[in-house]
């Protein structure tokens, strides 16, 4: 490749990194509170509501569902609102974000209910109030799980990066179909894609790594 090729691609790859990491953390604020309430409120569990839980798990449904490319077209008067644009990295983080957080919610929603009950009983015998339990309790025991859900779901957002790229998202994803489909340069093609797969065995290492340091602090 030549020197101009390598720098396209490297601006590519920080793009990436920029829309993966940014909707990653945006998402996770989402999905943490929504996964604890769709675990409190199912029933049996320390804040019981039937309403509520059948209705966030019908939303956190319907947008797991919907396919990525079409989510992404669907919002785009959010996204244009939002931040003023449909097109680049920026407007990609708007559906990356809206995309992952339901898929973290139910993350944090298994994790915790991999939880021995007979923690939280004992807990509430303690006098814990529900937050106190939640915060000292469910989330604590649960964090090594969550981090490798958190994991897999930065391996999706990599994953749908790419495919912003064929709607003008920016990043690897529209180097690749710019360069490597619409010009023949299989070189960029291939280039692109070992760069997507380095990325994702480093963050599924790192998850990895992370996961174990934590259930180790726990035992």
């Amino acid at each position: 490749m030549s020197p101009d090729m390598i720098d396209l691609l490297i601006k590519s790859f920080w793009e990436t990194c920029y829309m993966v990491f940014a909707s990653t953390a945006l998402s996770t604020l989402i999905g943490i509170p929504l996964g604890v309430i769709l675990t409190v409120t199912r029933k049996d569990h320390i804040l019981p509501n039937q309403p509520l839980n059948t209705i966030l798990g019908a939303i956190v449904n319907a947008t797991r569902s919907t396919p990525f490319i079409i989510l992404m077209v669907a919002i785009i008067p959010l996204t244009r609102m939002i931040v003023g644009s449909s097109i680049g990295t920026t407007a990609a983080i708007v559906p990356l974000t809206i995309s992952a957080a339901p898929f973290i919610a139910r993350i944090i929603e298994s994790s915790l209910l991999e939880i021995n009950p007979g923690i939280i009983e004992a807990a509430q015998a303690m006098g814990a109030s529900p937050m106190q339990i939640i915060t000292k309790v469910l989330l604590p025991e649960a964090m090594h799980s969550i981090v490798l859900g958190v994991t897999l779901a930065i391996i999706s957002l990599i994953g749908y990066s790419a495919m912003a790229g064929t709607l003008g998202g920016g990043g690897l994803g529209d180097l690749a179909i710019r360069y490597g489909y619409q010009r023949f340069q299989m070189d960029i093609m291939i280039a692109t894609v070992v760069v997507l797969i380095v990325m994702v065995q480093a963050m599924q290492t790192l998850g990895d790594y992370a996961s174990k340091k934590l259930n180790k602090t726990k035992l």
